[in-house]
């Protein structure tokens, strides 16, 4: 990476901290007097606060969740300690987050040192070792340079994501999930959308051993699926395999209910069952148009009116029944596609090693994280030692020997007797099932737009490009930009092409 490059980084983070106050200290006339937004995990949360920013104090914003508040970012308690069974882990370049948890006064997780290793339902084929000079020589010895292309060319995709921050930076929105793509990396990005992670690491001229022995696990623990996914969605899930990686202290959706915090909005518990369009005389005597949002909660059914509503929570089979009325074009109840099942088992027990086809003593095996190949018949996607959300003062991680808490990522449910091969024995075993991201097959399907109506949004749409916390983050900072910017008829600021040339001389 070019020394230029860090710096640019360097100016992006700090032009973050100041993204927003444009609108809180020069509000223009005519704002919305009520805003909605359906879902409060991270999309939904960061919604609200983007919101807040644009439109200033004025606005009264409602957030409605019939759950716990963080939606896929969620822990269980085991014993005395919480884990995390959702989103667990993110990227040191994602600059939202990083921002979030700056604002919000939350510190970072401590780190606890890992080792890794590659299952192939038999044996580990690969064990990680303490030193990294022997790590290199192995992959070295085995794959050639292969190891280092990758993280060569996970980089230069990195290199043109970033370009979202500056974008947003600057109050640039886009309207679809593609020109967002395109507006990175332009018709690129587009492509890797409609190839296979394979056909394009292939075409990069990676072997198809080192896809199957090192690619293939990292898109199975990150996505529960093969590296049949598309490019785009598998760039980032090789970047998950980064150093740096880290999480919140306390927990993940710690910055959930932070961010509906500080957005001062009002947190409703119910379940939005519809939206329809409805037109009421306005102060001057005009007609006006408004969304109403029908929703049940305790106390039964109820209705409010709003002038903007932003949908954060997936409009497909199995996630959602949101239905709409009054609409023209209609809006669908359910997009085409469907979400993959990954159930995450969180099992308080003593690991039987020799599942894993090794030899050594339980007490001397030190792996933390076991991803497996996409072999046929696996039962698993993964195995992993983890760590409390707050690790406290003088924590290490017991030995393979000791009963410690595992969560397995698994495409089904496991049996018992899959449990009994694994684990020697165990006190709890917590299940968890996750309709935790979109199934990705390409070619690419359309995704659904940003804007189903003139002031109805819907932020998931951006999940059919990849999911995780900061894609879901910068959708927030989209479709907040999107709403204001429309709402005040800026279109200078919506969809502009070439933006990367004309920025590149202000910074």
């Amino acid at each position: 990476m070019s020394p230029g490059g860090l710096s640019l980084r360097a100016l992006l983070i700090l032009g973050l901290c100041h993204s927003g106050r444009r609108s809180l200290a020069s509000a223009p006339k005519g704002q919305p007097g009520r805003i909605a937004v359906v879902g409060a995990g991270i999309g939904g949360s960061a919604t609200a606060f983007y919101l807040r920013q644009e439109f200033g104090a004025g606005v009264k914003i409602d957030v409605f969740e019939p759950g716990a508040v963080g939606g896929r970012l969620a822990t269980v308690k085991i014993g005395d300690h919480e884990y995390e069974t959702g989103g667990s882990v993110i990227h040191p370049l994602n600059l939202h987050m990083k921002h979030f948890i700056e604002k919000l006064g939350i510190p970072p997780r401590k780190d606890v040192p890992s080792k890794m290793a590659i299952f192939d339902g038999k044996e580990l084929t690969f064990e990680e070792s303490n030193w990294f000079i022997v790590n290199f020589l192995r992959l070295l010895w085995r794959y050639g340079l292969h190891f280092l292309r990758m993280q060569m060319w996970v980089e230069s995709v990195l290199d043109k994501f970033m370009r979202i921050y500056q974008y947003q930076q600057y109050g640039y929105s886009f309207s679809t999930v593609e020109r967002l793509l395109h507006a990175m990396g332009g018709d690129g990005f587009l492509t890797l959308m409609n190839q296979t992670l394979e056909e394009t690491m292939m075409a990069e001229g990676f072997s198809q051993v080192f896809i199957n022995d090192i690619v293939a696990p990292i898109t199975r623990v990150n996505y529960g699926q093969s590296v049949r996914i598309n490019g785009f969605v598998g760039a980032v899930s090789l970047a998950g395999a980064d150093s740096g990686l880290w999480a919140v202290d306390g927990g993940n959706r710690r910055v959930c209910s932070g961010l509906l915090y500080h957005s001062k909005s009002e947190l409703i518990s119910a379940r939005v069952t519809s939206i329809s369009v409805k037109v009421r005389p306005s102060k001057t005597g005009a007609a006006a148009s408004f969304y109403e949002v029908n929703y049940v909660g305790e106390s039964g059914s109820a209705h409010s009116l709003y002038d903007i509503v932003v949908i954060a929570t997936p409009l497909h089979q199995g996630k959602s029944d949101i239905s709409f009325s009054g609409f023209s074009p209609t809006i669908p109840t359910h997009y085409p596609g469907r979400y993959h099942q990954t159930v995450s088992t969180l099992v308080h027990g003593v690991l039987n090693v020799s599942y894993l086809g090794s030899s050594e003593p339980a007490s001397e095996f030190t792996v933390s994280d076991v991803l497996t190949t996409d072999s046929k018949g696996s039962a698993i996607n993964s195995l992993s030692s983890i760590d409390p959300v707050h690790v406290p003062q003088g924590y290490s991680r017991p030995p393979a020997s000791h009963a410690k808490v595992w969560k397995v990522f698994s495409p089904q449910p496991l049996s018992q007797e899959q449990l009994r091969h694994m684990f020697l024995s165990w006190e709890v075993a917590s299940e968890t099932r996750w309709l935790a991201y979109p199934s990705y097959r390409p070619p690419h399907r359309k995704t659904p737009p940003f804007i189903l109506h003139n002031r109805l949004y819907y932020l998931n749409a951006v999940e059919w490009a990849a999911s995780a916390m900061e894609m879901s983050a910068i959708a927030a900072r989209n479709v907040a930009l999107l709403a204001h910017h429309r709402w005040h008829g800026e279109k200078k600021k919506v969809d502009q092409e070439d933006l990367h040339t004309r920025l590149r001389g202000e910074l």
